[in-house]
């Protein structure tokens, strides 16, 4: 444990993921069109979609909303190709996927955040005990906001 782990636990006093509040995760399917993917996240101002199977609905990856853009610009994908040419795949053989569930202390998340053996974690995809529903994305913004607004 960090020696400053005290100290997160005053700052989130027990708090778990689920006190964040989250938005239900927006999912999609590798099928599905860049253009709908992207219209999806912008009605509901979101940076990151899930990416599940169509047959089993298992989490297969995420599609990082501003990197999309990015790739639209450079012209390595258009907006009528499918969601799997652009889509970040798990590598579940190559990493150890560390579970974020409703449960997770926010102290926790705050670590997951700040790095661990995979680096630093610009979001995190928060699951049921299992891992086989996706419930929500968790980003560091949300993890800053819920401290703002939490009186001292």
């Amino acid at each position: 444990m960090p020696s400053d782990s005290p100290s997160r636990a005053l700052k989130y006093r027990g708090a778990t993921v689920e006190d964040l509040d989250l938005a239900a995760s927006l999912s999609c399917f590798p099928t599905d069109s860049i253009d709908i993917a992207l219209l999806s996240a912008f009605e509901r101002d979101y940076t990151h979609l899930t990416v599940i199977s169509s047959s089993n609905r298992a989490l297969l990856g995420y599609l990082p909303i501003p990197h999309l853009r990015i790739l639209i610009d450079v012209g390595k994908v258009q907006q009528t190709d499918p969601v799997s040419k652009a889509m970040i795949r798990f590598r579940r053989k190559e990493k150890v996927f560390k579970v974020i569930t409703m449960q997770t202390p926010l102290e926790e998340l705050e670590l997951f955040f700040e790095g661990n053996e995979n680096g630093k974690q610009e979001f995190a995809i928060v699951t049921d005990d299992r891992r086989r529903f996706v419930l929500g994305v968790a980003t560091k913004s949300d993890l800053e906001e819920f401290t703002k607004k939490r009186p001292a």
